[in-house]
């Protein structure tokens, strides 16, 4: 499971520089500047639900070691 969440995470980071070099600043919101904004966004989410699950697990694995 770590490892899995790792290499997401890296994917996640990876969609978002993509789309940050896909930007235009100009018209942030149309075109295809929308579609890298929400996909900066989703991979965002993405990586903060990676972070919760790792958080997660490691607190039922310190709650079963107490045990």
């Amino acid at each position: 499971m770590k490892i899995a969440s790792i290499i997401l995470s890296i994917m996640a980071v990876g969609l978002i520089v993509f789309n940050a070099t896909r930007l235009n600043f100009d018209a942030l919101f149309k075109g295809e500047s929308l579609i890298a904004a929400i996909m900066i966004l989703a991979s965002l989410c993405a990586i903060l639900i990676l972070q919760i699950l790792w958080t997660s697990k490691r607190i039922e694995k310190l709650s079963k070691q107490k045990n």
